[in-house]
Parts: structure tokens; C-alpha cells; sequence
């Protein structure tokens, strides 16, 4: 049997991630024993004190034990942590080298959403790929270079780590756990149970791109509102450069640098954006959206739109379309 230690950390923990995994892992065993099969977690709440106040002490979580309690864990669950991140590392650093001393002892983490901002801190993230919400994908690699962060992912497994996308991306994870431990037919029937489409990979068709300008780089973010208010037409690398009277290979790096993405990355997320509203407002067909933000090649058009939204431009118009939605 799998012990399964779920945190309750100090701060404003996500109440969902915790009590939803709990509830989940339980109903596994339950389905197990229902089918006279031994259960494959024993589930525990585990803290720094008795008692963890939550969202302003409207809740109280009760940890079933105190981390000291645990001589051995097979799988530790870290839920997003809300709020500042340096207060939400001080408030749980305890938990810090009892996760370092696990993983070194053999024990698998994972993490959900924004946690792997707290994860991150163990250094365990050093050169692994990991995912958290695609909102603080930019803040997250500032902070944290030394990990290998990926946003399209919905959830990612290295060396022993877990961690899921956004929000409700760790149900997902969960499945892929249960999967792991209890078998697949146990997956599939705990999806029906929970209503969780157990074949999402990627949160890339939930991406918002607004820009990353949270740099302190004056040039180049005069370049990115000069790309965005100038997407439809058709802008090179060269023009940019001089336009800015910098060298193009200095132009690149600072760009790079600064946003995360190349400058001919960035102009394409800038124009699949622009392209994602005009077909979910719904009123243009694909080819006039295509050609509204400046594409002229219909292939390539679909090929970009794919990579960047995991979806074809068809197949957004069909989920996203308020138009189709009336």
C-alpha cells in the first residue's frame, strides 16, 4: 500500500487540491474494496500544528499528523499555496528539508498548479521539467531559471516529480496517478465517477497571451508594443533591429532574454492571439481571420495556430465561438 502524505500548509492553501485528492484516492480504495481488492493508498493530512487556519480563519484544516510523525511517505501532494510567494516560503519552510529528506530517501512529490513555486525552493526543480499555471509561466522562470519550465504542458513527470498546469489541470495529474498505481481500468472508471476527461494533455488551448513585459528592458518593450499594434503587417527581424538602431544578434538576445520567446515567437503568439478573439466573437470564417491578421498562407496559418493552441483554428471556432455557443 501507497502512503500518500497530502500537505496542509500554513497560509492560504487551495482547499480543492487538498480535500479533492483526499476524496478521490479514497473513493479508489473504496472501488477496490467494492470489487473484494486490497486498497492501494493510505491517505494521510499531514502539517506543522493541529490545527491550519485558512482564508482568513473562515476554515480549519485538522492534519491528520505532524510531519515528525512520518518515518516513511511513499508520495508527497503539495496544493497551490496563495499569496506572496517569499511569505509563503517562510511560513512552510519547515516543510522544505522533510521534502529534500524524502525525495533523497526514494519518495515521489508532486505538486499542483502554483506550488511548484514552493517546490521550486527545495532546489529539486534544478533542471527537470515541471508546469504551473501558464499566467505565472514568465514569473516563474525569473525566478527559478535552473528549471526546465514548460507551458503547454497540462502535466509533466521527471526523475520522481510531478507537477500539473493550472487550476483544475491537477485533476488530471490525480487520474494519471491512480493510473500508475491502481491500473487503468480503475483510472477510467474513477473519470466517469468524477466526470474528469482523462485524455487532456495540454492547457495550451486556455492561454491568455498578453505579453511578458514584467522586465525592466525600456528598448525592447517599446519593441513589443510596436509588434502588437503592428501585427498585420508583415514585420522581419532586420526592420526591428534598425528601427531600434541596435544590432540584430544583440536585438535577439535581449528580446529572448526579456520575454521568454524570439521576436519571431513573439510575433506569432501576437497574431494567434488576435486570431483566438476574432473566432470566438465568431462573426469572420477562418480564411477572414487569417487574412485579417496578416497570414496569406492557409497552411502555415493552420500549422502555427496548432503548435501554439494544441487546437486547429476549426476546432477553437467550434469550442470557443459565442456564436456557436448561442
Amino acid at each position: 500500500m501507497k502512503h500518500v502524505s497530502i500537505l496542509v500548509p500554513n497560509g492560504e492553501a487551495s482547499m480543492v487540491n487538498i480535500e479533492g485528492t483526499y476524496q478521490i484516492f479514497s473513493e479508489v480504495n473504496s472501488l477496490l474494496e467494492s470489487m473484494n481488492k486490497e486498497p492501494v493508498f493510505n491517505v494521510q493530512l499531514v502539517g506543522l500544528s493541529k490545527a491550519v487556519s485558512q482564508r482568513g480563519g473562515k476554515f480549519t484544516i485538522t492534519p491528520d499528523v505532524h510531519i515528525d510523525e512520518i518515518p516513511k511517505t511513499d508520495l508527497i501532494i503539495i496544493p497551490a499555496i496563495f499569496g506572496d510567494w517569499n511569505v509563503n516560503g517562510e511560513q512552510n519552510a519547515a516543510f522544505i528539508p522533510w521534502i529534500m529528506q524524502h525525495y533523497n530517501n526514494g519518495s515521489e512529490i508532486v505538486s499542483f498548479c502554483i506550488a511548484a513555486f514552493f517546490l521550486a525552493r527545495t532546489g529539486l526543480l534544478n533542471g527537470k521539467q515541471c508546469a504551473t499555471h501558464w499566467r505565472f509561466a514568465n514569473e516563474f522562470r525569473n525566478m527559478f531559471p535552473e528549471a526546465r519550465l514548460v507551458d503547454d504542458k497540462i502535466m509533466t513527470e521527471d526523475s520522481r516529480i510531478f507537477t500539473s498546469g493550472g487550476a483544475y489541470s491537477w485533476l488530471n495529474l490525480a487520474l494519471y496517478l491512480i493510473e500508475k498505481y491502481a491500473g487503468r481500468d480503475i483510472a477510467i472508471l474513477i473519470s466517469k465517477a468524477f466526470m474528469i476527461d482523462i485524455d487532456r494533455h495540454s492547457q495550451s488551448p486556455f492561454i491568455i497571451f498578453a505579453g511578458q513585459k514584467d522586465h525592466e528592458d525600456h528598448l525592447i518593450r517599446e519593441a513589443q508594443e510596436f509588434i502588437e499594434k503592428n501585427y498585420t503587417e508583415k514585420i522581419s527581424v532586420d526592420e526591428l533591429a534598425s528601427r531600434f538602431a541596435i544590432g540584430r544578434r544583440n536585438f535577439e538576445r535581449r528580446f529572448k532574454k526579456a520575454t521568454s520567446n524570439t521576436v519571431m515567437e513573439y510575433i506569432q503568439r501576437v497574431k494567434i492571439e488576435a486570431a483566438k478573439m476574432k473566432l470566438e466573437k465568431g462573426g469572420e470564417n477562418v480564411n477572414e481571420v487569417m487574412y485579417s491578421i496578416g497570414y496569406s498562407d492557409i497552411k502555415a496559418f493552420r500549422t502555427t495556430f496548432k503548435k501554439i493552441t494544441g487546437l486547429s483554428p476549426v476546432n477553437y471556432k467550434n469550442k470557443y465561438s459565442k456564436l456557436v455557443a448561442a
